[in-house]
Parts: C-alpha cells; sequence; structure tokens
C-alpha cells in the first residue's frame, strides 16, 4: 500500500478517500480487533475469505509497481542488502528467542515464528512517508523481501518451529506462491498491458487495502476469541516486543553501516511492520487457528505503534533535510 504526496489541485476524489482511510487505519484495525474478540459469532464466515483477501492486497501491490521501484537495487545495493537481512535475520531470531524462553504452547509458539519470518508489511511504505523516511528504499525492501518470502519464510519457519509443530514447508511454499507471487504477476501484467484501467484502478487500492487488512483482523480474531480472552495479555506483550525489537534492531543496523538518516527511519519501519496477514493466512491454511492468534494481534499493535513512530518522526526532519533547509535559509 503505497502513497504519494498529494496535490490539493490535481487529488481525485479516489485518492482523497484512500489517503483518508490510510490516515485513520489504525484506529480501524483497533476497532475492528476489539469488536471481533467481544462479539465473534458474525465475523466467522470470514474465516475462508482471509487467502483471497490477501490476494486481492497483493494483486494491488503488484499493479502499484514500477521499474523505478526496482531501481533502488542497482542503485543501493548496501542499504537494500541491510535491510532485507535485519528482516530475514533480526525478526525470526527475536520471534524464536520469545517463544524459546516463555516456553508458549506449540501452536502460539509457531505463530509468533510465522509473523516474525513473514515479509515486510505493504503499509511500511505509507509509514515510512509520513515519517519522512526513504519511501523508495521502502518500497523496494517491501518487494524483495515479498519476493524472497516463498523460499525463506518455509525453510525459516521449518528450522525454528519444526520441533513445535509438523511443519508442510513445500505447502507453505506453494501457498506463498499462490498468495503472493501468482497476484503480483498479475497486477504486473496488468500494468504492462492495460495501463489505463490500472491507473485507474490503483487510485482505490489503498482503501481496498485497508478494507481487505480489517476483514483479515476481524476473521481472525474472531476465530480466536475465547484464546485471545483466556491469554492474550501474554501474547499482546509478546507481539510488542517482538515489534520493538525489529524497530529497535532495524534502525541500529542501518545505523552500524553508516545509511543516512532518512534510509534508517525506512529500515527501521519495514522490519518492525511484518506481512502478519500472510502469516494469519497461512497460521489457519497449515496450522490451527490458535497459531493465527499473533499474527491477528501484530496485525493490530504494529500498525498502531508505526502510526506513533511515524508521527514522532514527522515533526523531525532527517539530520540531511535540516542541513539542506539552512543552507537555503542563508543563501
Amino acid at each position: 500500500m503505497k502513497t504519494a504526496e498529494p496535490t490539493p489541485h490535481t487529488e481525485t476524489t479516489a485518492a482523497r478517500i484512500g489517503r483518508i482511510a490510510g490516515a485513520w487505519f489504525p484506529l480501524i484495525v483497533l476497532a475492528a480487533g476489539t469488536v471481533a474478540v467481544f462479539l465473534p459469532g458474525p465475523f466467522l464466515v470470514l474465516g475462508p475469505w482471509i487467502n483471497p483477501l490477501l490476494m486481492i492486497i497483493m494483486l494491488g501491490m503488484g499493479m502499484t509497481l514500477r521499474g523505478s521501484d526496482f531501481a533502488v537495487v542497482a542503485k543501493r545495493p548496501v542499504a537494500l542488502l541491510i535491510g532485507v537481512l535485519a528482516q530475514y535475520v533480526v525478526m525470526p531470531a527475536t520471534g524464536w528467542l520469545l517463544v524459546t524462553l516463555l516456553q508458549l504452547d506449540p501452536a502460539i509458539a509457531v505463530g509468533v515464528i510465522l509473523v516474525a519470518a513473514a515479509p515486510g508489511g505493504t503499509a511500511s511504505n505509507v509509514m515510512t512517508y509520513l515519517a519522512k523516511g526513504d519511501v523508495a528504499l521502502s518500497v523496494a525492501m517491501t518487494t524483495v523481501s515479498t519476493l524472497l518470502a516463498p523460499i525463506l519464510t518455509p525453510l525459516l519457519v521449518l528450522f525454528l518451529a519444526g520441533s513445535y509443530l509438523p511443519v508442510d514447508a513445500p505447502g507453505l511454499f506453494l501457498s506463498i506462491v499462490q498468495i503472493v507471487l501468482i497476484p503480483i504477476a498479475v497486477g504486473l501484467l496488468l500494468r504492462r498491458f492495460l495501463p489505463r484501467v490500472v491507473e485507474v484502478l490503483v487510485e482505490w487500492m489503498p482503501l481496498v487495502s485497508v478494507f481487505g487488512i480489517t476483514l483479515v483482523v476481524l476473521a481472525v480474531v474472531a476465530g480466536s476469541a475465547a484464546t485471545i480472552l483466556s491469554s492474550g495479555l501474554l501474547i499482546f506483550a509478546i507481539v510488542i516486543a517482538l515489534n520493538g525489537v525489529g524497530l529497535l534492531l532495524g534502525y541500529g543496523a542501518a545505523r552500524a553501516v553508516g545509511l543516512d538518516e532518512s534510509s534508517r527511519r525506512a529500515v527501521s519501519i519495514e522490519v518492525g511492520m511484518q506481512n502478519s496477514g500472510l502469516a494469519a493466512g497461512l497460521a489457519r491454511t497449515h496450522f490451527t487457528p490458535e497459531a493465527a492468534l499473533p499474527a491477528a494481534i501484530f496485525s493490530v499493535w504494529h500498525n498502531v505503534s508505526g502510526s506513533l513512530l511515524a508521527a514522532f518522526w514527522s515533526r523531525r526532519a532527517p539530520a540531511a533535510r535540516r542541513g539542506a533547509a539552512k543552507v537555503d535559509e542563508t543563501a
């Protein structure tokens, strides 16, 4: 779910609605999760629709991709490499450490590791934009980590969670290809051969993404409402820790290799915000509804924490930009 700086004179109705939906996204997801916990019945029918909804969101991502999104790979390989390595090293290692130390129920442990081994979430692009971070780097990280997910996510889950529950790595691979790669490929083809149609559809994709993710949260939380009420506080604490470590160490890794402030913000948000919807879909398909619980709570929390961090950084221009502003003032 990418965004661009709106221009008041040319902003369309669709773009305006999408921008407003994106601004209210954390509260919408938080409200949806709360309602589904205490009134799960009406939303249980959404369970079979989780994967189709994720496919629609990934289709939208494919339609928004441009050649310039991949140019970062060639122009700034170090920044991208550090970001993707942090994504697939920091988060899985943290998730494994948490479930090992706390000796969680096997289903919950697998759910935590699934979230930790997932690629970056598309909402991170919006948060990076709001945080005055490097949006191009964020988009490239989301794209590359998503394309690597069919290989890395099953292998990481097999390696880190195989002792908790049987892991069908080939099945995970096929599910991720179906949910992620095929829709993205279709989106790219649509953009290539039906550009005018896609230009119209893309303006509505932020709204579609908000709506889709909200329905996924409703479905997953409703399916695990009883577990949330009985042990939700512990899982919530684990989710907060996992997200917080990702944000902190993502920033630290970028700083350690000398990336500028805007890139550090992008890497931090990208590493800390996971594609928890994908993790929830995989958990329900290959494990149990309880295994989807960490992903459901993560879906709510990482959008809240991401928004708070973006709001904090939005009031503080990156150092390079502040320096440029001073030069402009003295010119």
